[in-house]
């Protein structure tokens, strides 16, 4: 076996859905022989358990080019790095990437794409935490199953409620009556959203979905200036009312520097249950055009569905995954897309100096 054509070989490989290669992202980090045959060690800075046949079926075809009819054996490894933050802003222990989903308009299904984002990344193999930083109206534990239940306490720190998956979530709905308005200034506001991200026991977190409430005020500003968060993603529906808040979102992030990954277009077409009827009733392509206008990748385009809608209510996100693999494959597509798009923001590095205090 010549180990140098070979891994050569498996550095071609395109990475489905992607531009990338095996090559590019320097996944080819072991190829060893045993008595019982090749070993090959792939590592990826991203999950991808949603493509490990296709990543099988391109190796085999590798191997049995280059090696003929030798027995081997893949293993696929997941390596998720800490990326860049705001500078000056305070880590979170236990949590490597934090993402901001946001709107800057209520009702155009923010909250359940950042529970169907969570599934999708849970299922492709990723350690995934949901911070529900709507204080008013949490609804991430009725979405994700785990309404009713409280997080238990453990050194002065909450443990977040695991929800089918293991996603780990957070919410203000677990330790109040949500039956009973919130009234609270927006400075206590935000001292709760802190006290939820920093006195939780996160436990080994790669990605960390924030579902934030519409709007650019208080929970916004103490997210870009306190929270150490690594990108953003907007949601909106095609109608231009829905458009003009996502600008002023959009326009949010960039004054505070924090990278957006792309745009969900959510509700972008109704399609009758009874006849399969497709109709853009809020408009068309309204999400394409901003992703389009950013020059960032339109991570989906979800239709306005029953099913979708059902889930939600009953708290059934990770089965409607599993019963619906059309709606599935958009969310899994979408975060694909943010992986990428995340792993390509430079690393953070600040771990690695000590913290130096003069005197």
């Amino acid at each position: 076996m010549n180990t140098t054509d070979l891994t050569t070989a498996l550095e071609a490989i395109v990475l489905p859905d992607s531009a990338r290669t095996l090559g590019s992202e320097k996944a080819v980090t072991e190829i060893q022989q045993h008595d019982d045959g090749v070993h090959i060690t792939l590592t990826f800075p991203y999950p991808v358990a949603h493509l490990a046949a296709a990543l099988q079926a391109a190796v085999d075809e590798v191997v049995s080019q280059q090696c003929g009819d030798v027995p081997w054996h893949l293993h696929i490894q997941l390596a998720v790095h800490k990326h860049k933050v705001q500078q000056g802003v305070q880590t979170i222990a236990g949590v490597k990437n934090i993402i901001a989903v946001a709107s800057g308009k209520g009702g155009v299904g923010k909250s359940t794409t950042s529970a169907n984002l969570a599934v999708a990344l849970s299922n492709m193999g990723a350690r995934v935490g949901v911070l529900d930083a709507d204080i008013y109206g949490p609804s991430q534990p009725t979405m994700l199953g785990v309404a009713g239940q409280e997080p238990r306490q453990h050194d002065g720190k909450l443990t977040p409620v695991s929800a089918v998956g293991g996603i780990q979530v957070m919410s203000i709905g677990f330790l109040v009556d949500t039956d009973q308005a919130v009234v609270w200034r927006g400075p206590m506001v935000s001292q709760a959203l802190q006290q939820l991200l920093f006195q939780s026991q996160w436990d080994d977190v790669d990605y960390l979905i924030v579902d934030l409430p519409p709007g650019t005020g208080d929970i916004q500003l103490t997210l870009s200036q306190k929270i150490p968060v690594t990108g953003s993603i907007v949601v909106t529906t095609p109608q231009d009312i829905a458009l003009i808040d996502a600008r002023k979102a959009v326009d949010m992030f960039q004054k505070v520097n924090i990278p957006i990954f792309g745009v969900l277009e959510n509700m972008s077409v109704h399609i009758c249950s009874q006849c399969g009827h497709a109709e853009p009733i809020f408009g068309h392509d309204g999400g394409k055009l901003l992703a389009e206008k950013l020059g960032v990748p339109l991570l989906g385009q979800l239709p306005l569905t029953l099913a979708i809608r059902e889930a939600m209510d009953a708290g059934s996100a990770v089965t409607l995954q599993q019963q619906h693999p059309e709606v599935a494959a958009v969310y899994t597509h979408a975060a694909w897309q943010l992986v990428q798009a995340l792993a390509d923001q430079g690393k953070d590095f600040s771990g690695r100096f000590p913290k130096i205090v003069v005197e």
